[in-house]
């Protein structure tokens, strides 16, 4: 079902930014200069600048065509976002609660132990595909997470809403991605070992204000 919003809300609104966040990304657009993103998706370049203060993220991102619309479309209905850990469920769970309230939960929160020669986030991501497999997905830590997704959408006729590959290390991560960059499904990567639980919030929180404003 659809948002709707309360009568006394407006709709949409305009999610106000602290005035250090203001300063920030008035740096960021001095220093990084011509670029070639859309307007959608530099503000969730910037955003990721914002966490990292690492201008590379600008090289390293990558969206799959109709990815940003998708995931608008998405959020604005209510569909669940699953997140891979507890850090990036606690990076967005703020906005989530200021605008759209969309289910969300932590995969790593829906296994209590690990299947046999799994991690316990893999087994946790299993069970919310299991429940939810036209979910939002939000991998900022856990390559065997993503690697698990990206098994099940290779047989699978359902995909979810998006896919946010972020994952950040150096065993299965680059792996991990390259896994995800050959499937069909809607989504945003971050290329390389680069990646982690804040550059996947900032994704999702641009994301949300892009669809909370439009």
């Amino acid at each position: 079902m659809a948002y709707q919003p309360s009568e006394s809300q407006s709709f949409p609104a305009k999610i106000a930014l602290h005035p250090i966040m203001e300063q920030s990304f008035a740096v960021i657009d001095q220093e990084i200069g011509n670029h070639h993103f859309t307007a959608e998706e530099y503000a969730i370049v910037r955003r990721i600048i914002h966490s990292t203060a690492d201008f590379e993220f600008a090289q390293l991102i990558k969206f799959s065509p109709g990815a940003i619309a998708s995931a608008i479309a998405a959020l604005q209905k209510q569909v669940p976002i699953v997140t891979d850990v507890g850090m990036v469920k606690q990076g967005i769970a703020n906005l989530v609660a200021q605008t759209f309230h969309n289910p969300l939960m932590a995969a790593v929160d829906r296994a209590s132990v690990a299947l046999p020669g799994k991690t316990r986030t893999e087994t946790g991501l299993l069970n919310c595909w299991q429940e939810f497999p036209q979910a939002i997905y939000v991998i900022g830590n856990a390559p065997t997470a993503l690697l698990a997704l990206c098994q099940q959408l290779s047989v699978s006729a359902i995909q979810p809403a998006l896919v946010i590959g972020a994952p950040v290390g150096f065993i299965s991560v680059v792996e991990s991605k390259i896994a995800l960059s050959q499937t069909s499904v809607p989504q945003i990567r971050i290329e390389g070992r680069k990646g982690g639980s804040p550059v996947a919030a900032a994704i999702i929180n641009a994301l949300i204000v892009l669809a909370w404003e439009q």
